[in-house]
């Protein structure tokens, strides 16, 4: 028996919309998903990101399942978030030949004890059999979290914060990964990184979008 089925068998897992046993999201909330179109889209500002796919809007039980994931320490509802993401691209052909999380610095990685990105990319990546670079584009500077900065503030914390080492995201089409797309400042800086080391297309891909306008 491997871990997680030794920790679903200790832990009862309870839907985070209704309360029912079985699974952080139940198939009757499954239904009542605040889902979004899962075409690329674009925010105003972004020069290096190729376009962003989220399949949800950053509400209802979508946002409590991120919350928990990310400030809570429930990385076990990665999976479900990861399944919820395989289930959307079955009829949607993304490109992407290889996953890439986007990084936390080591400082922000210590106080949380994880990456919650780098999570829900493992779990992605053995779903859809897409493999994982989890150590190539890294976060040099530790930066302010973004929760509370304007748009601008985000363009600005984060330009320059990331780096890359080697050369195994070369000539490739990166499926970069993250929690939320808010103005999507991360996401093209990183982009940025990454095409300055030699990669063909950086796609962005979340679980979900804060609403917004986008162009």
């Amino acid at each position: 028996m491997n871990l997680s089925r030794v920790i679903d068998f200790l832990f009862s897992r309870y839907c985070l919309g209704c309360g029912r046993e079985g699974d952080f999201i139940c198939s009757f909330c499954r239904q009542r998903l605040p889902r979004r179109d899962l075409h690329p889209y674009h925010l105003t500002g972004q020069r290096f990101i190729d376009g962003i796919y989220s399949p949800f809007f950053f509400q209802g039980i979508i946002r409590r399942a991120i919350v928990e994931l990310k400030y809570r320490n429930l990385k076990a509802v990665s999976a479900t978030l990861a399944n919820l993401l395989s289930e959307c691209l079955k009829d949607n052909s993304l490109p992407g030949e290889i996953l890439v999380p986007v990084p936390l610095h080591p400082k922000r990685v210590r106080q949380r004890g994880y990456n919650q990105s780098l999570l829900l990319c493992r779990d992605l990546g053995r779903i859809i059999d897409l493999p994982v670079a989890g150590n190539s584009l890294f976060r040099s500077c530790h930066t302010r979290q973004q929760v509370d900065l304007s748009k601008e503030e985000r363009r600005l914390n984060v330009a320059g914060a990331f780096s890359l080492h080697g050369e195994e995201l070369k000539e490739k089409e990166v499926l970069l990964v993250d929690d939320v797309s808010t103005t999507g400042a991360t996401l093209d800086s990183c982009a940025k990184v990454l095409k300055a080391g030699g990669s063909r297309k950086v796609w962005g891909l979340t679980i979900a979008q804060e609403e917004h306008e986008t162009g």
